[in-house]
């Protein structure tokens, strides 16, 4: 039997143990933070981690500097961050098309669940519909009705095949019991402008790409694909609300940690970047590249893309999306 002696023995170095994790984690952080972008500077994702990344540097205290290593679709970037120390050093700008990896690649290095600390998603892209302006039709539902009526002859655009918008639209079609065609773009600025020619009749589309042609008149908008709308453009109505119920699909960005990071430097990261974000400044900056910010909690993040690739998964298969071996 232990003594009492030995009891508060070990009573007390549990005590030191764990003050020197709450120091640890009070120093957090110590050294400059990588900021990891799968993507080539100046596109969106990296714009939004620089954006990002300014602000989280002010809240930490520490630099936080952005590397890119596009290629892949993103997977060079998000394998890297999977295998990263568990420090909190190493984090990646997860887009909205990292969660669609799992669906169209039969092999992964990683898994989004298993190797990741979801730290927070950070802001939404609404998607605004848009159709060429002599398409019939003025609402979603008239869409419906049209694309019901003209089964395989209307078309729509995409920034790619397996691209979030793709994966966008066939969930449209699927939950719409429509079959619009697919016509993939380089990307979305291709796609729209496609549209606005009537080369295409439809696209679900990035609000800062289209809102050129829109108020040109080259297209025509019918409704916003988020489950709620929009500030930004809080006229249209949701597709939801148009008619195909329970619709909701966007761009969006967060952050991804390595798998074993400490909650406290998980916590410390989430309020971090609900600092940075949620102000006056950051919100205007972010709804110029058609962004809204929105911080998750890393459990609200975690459930949120187990959901995304489930859908995803489903979505690829129906549609019969090429997968990659």
């Amino acid at each position: 039997m232990r003594c009492a002696r030995d009891w508060a023995w070990l009573g007390a170095f549990g005590a030191l143990a764990a003050a020197a994790g709450g120091v640890h984690a009070q120093a957090y952080p110590a050294k400059p933070v990588r900021f990891l972008v799968g993507f080539a500077a100046g596109g969106a994702t990296d714009v939004s981690a620089r954006m990002l990344a300014q602000r989280l540097a002010e809240s930490l205290g520490q630099p936080v500097v952005v590397e890119n290593r596009p290629g892949s679709g993103g997977v060079i970037a998000t394998e890297a961050v999977s295998k990263a120390p568990a420090d909190g050093y190493t984090l990646l700008m997860m887009p909205a098309a990292d969660a669609v990896q799992p669906a169209l690649r039969r092999k992964l290095a990683y898994d989004l669940e298993r190797d990741f600390a979801p730290v927070g998603r950070v802001v939404t892209g609404p998607w605004v519909v848009v159709v060429h302006p002599n398409v019939p039709a003025r609402s979603i539902a008239d869409l419906v009705a049209l694309a019901a009526k003209s089964r395989d002859k209307l078309n729509y655009a995409t920034s790619g095949i397996g691209s979030s918008a793709h994966i966008a639209n066939e969930l449209f079609n699927s939950m719409a019991g429509v079959k619009m065609v697919h016509v993939p773009y380089k990307g979305v600025s291709e796609g729209v402008t496609a549209t606005a020619a009537g080369q295409t009749d439809v696209i679900f589309a990035s609000i800062t790409a289209a809102k050129p042609l829109l108020e040109a008149r080259r297209v025509r908008p019918l409704a916003i694909s988020t489950i709620k709308r929009t500030k930004l453009m809080p006229e249209l109505p949701t597709v939801d609300e148009s008619g195909v119920r329970g619709y909701d699909r966007s761009g969006w960005y967060g952050v991804l940690a390595p798998a074993g990071v400490s909650k406290d430097i998980v916590s410390r990261l989430n309020a971090a970047i609900a600092a940075a974000v949620n102000t006056p400044a950051m919100t205007e900056a972010f709804n110029r590249q058609g962004l809204e910010p929105g911080v998750m909690a890393p459990e609200e993040f975690g459930a949120f893309i187990r959901k995304e690739v489930t859908q995803n998964i489903r979505i690829v298969k129906e549609a019969g999306i090429p997968i990659e071996g």
